[in-house]
């Protein structure tokens, strides 16, 4: 039995597409070993795999991503494994040096374009760096997949590499609904589940919320923008219709997705990453049967064109919004929903995973 060491940044408890990923692999007789990182607020992991998270002792900017990728490395070179799994840019180093090193296979998910994300914008010098560190190792990496076509095609035609398309879809599920801890009679839901970071749209459509009565925004989730985002929902005195739910297991999101009347994935286009994202938020509202509502960029408009299940923001500012939030909650998209979340599932994209691990190069 191959043994796969995967490693993310991140402390593992809510990466679902690493969570599926390592599920598939020890259902096609992979063995598994999961590494990420410790943090005070990280919850009690339970798996059918092995897990290990590097308490660290910087947990922010550059001292961060040094430390934890020499700890990674120094791991790597002393644990036993056949194949390397590295997710995003921020963990290909260690694997790409080990790889070299001890002759073992490697495997890339890019989970985004990472030297674009909104946090390297004004930071030139930081940004240039990653796109160093990618213009490096990303050509000579063999075996590599990513979420979506449009990240694929940008790969391809910059460096000439080959990317297989595995959307991150969640697994197929049964809708069950569990309950707010909060009174929510007579009042429509609007959720946001993901990152509280820059760039989500979030801050605007805290804004709209001055301009719905009997609507209530819900924000499931933690990041970089938590407090600033709760701050503004004290200053603009909407402390009784917007909610902070925190970060929350997937297994009781899952109970909690299915409760909203409309879901949100307000991403702005702040750069090429943002611009190809298709967040897995929204196949968890469609696995939910909720509608939504979404950026006019082009992954996630595809979706809406193809599937029929919500609308594409007309125009963002807040008064606009609101009265194009109105209308889709007038709608129905229980027939399209219920298309749609049998097509668009993780079990559909399984058979390519499989297919890159059975066949590397």
């Amino acid at each position: 039995m191959k043994r796969v060491i995967v490693s993310v940044t991140n402390d593992i408890s809510t990466d679902q597409r690493v969570a599926k990923v390592c599920k598939t692999l020890i259902q096609n007789n992979f063995e598994v070993l999961l590494i990420g990182r410790k943090l005070k607020s990280s919850i009690a992991l339970k798996r059918a795999y092995k897990t290990k998270r590097f308490n660290l002792l910087f947990n922010t900017g550059f001292l961060f991503y040094a430390e934890y990728n020499f700890r990674l490395f120094c791991y790597l070179l002393f644990t036993k494994k056949d194949i390397l799994l590295a997710n995003d840019l921020d963990t290909l180093l260690p694997n790409y040096l080990i790889s070299k090193l001890q002759n073992k296979k490697i495997v890339f998910d890019s989970h985004e374009l990472f030297p674009e994300i909104p946090e390297l914008v004004h930071r030139p010098k930081v940004k240039k760096v990653w796109l160093t560190l990618e213009k490096h190792i990303l050509p000579k990496l063999k075996n590599n997949y990513t979420v979506c076509n449009s990240i694929a095609e940008f790969y391809k035609n910059k460096y000439q590499s080959n990317f297989t398309t595995i959307k991150n879809l969640p697994s197929k599920k049964e809708v069950k609904k569990g309950a707010f801890s909060f009174d929510t009679k007579g009042e429509k839901i609007i959720l946001y589940q993901g990152a509280l970071n820059v760039g989500r749209g979030i801050e605007l459509m805290i804004e709209t919320m001055e301009f719905l009565e009997n609507h209530l925004l819900v924000l499931i989730g933690d990041g970089d923008i938590h407090q600033t985002l709760k701050d503004k929902v004290i200053a603009e005195a909407l402390g009784n219709k917007v909610f902070f739910l925190g970060k929350i297991s997937p297994k009781k999101l899952h109970k909690l997705t299915p409760l909203a009347d409309l879901g949100l994935s307000l991403e702005e286009d702040l750069g090429l990453n943002y611009r190809f994202a298709l967040p897995n938020k929204i196949f968890d509202y469609i696995q939910g049967e909720v509608p939504i509502l979404v950026s006019a960029l082009p992954e996630m408009s595809e979706v809406i064109s193809a599937y029929k299940v919500g609308e594409i923001v007309k125009n963002r500012t807040p008064e606009k919004l609101a009265k194009q939030i109105k209308e889709v909650l007038e709608k129905e998209y229980t027939k399209e929903l219920k298309l749609a979340k049998t097509a668009l599932i993780w079990e559909q994209q399984e058979e390519k995973l499989i297919a890159i691990f059975n066949n590397l190069k």
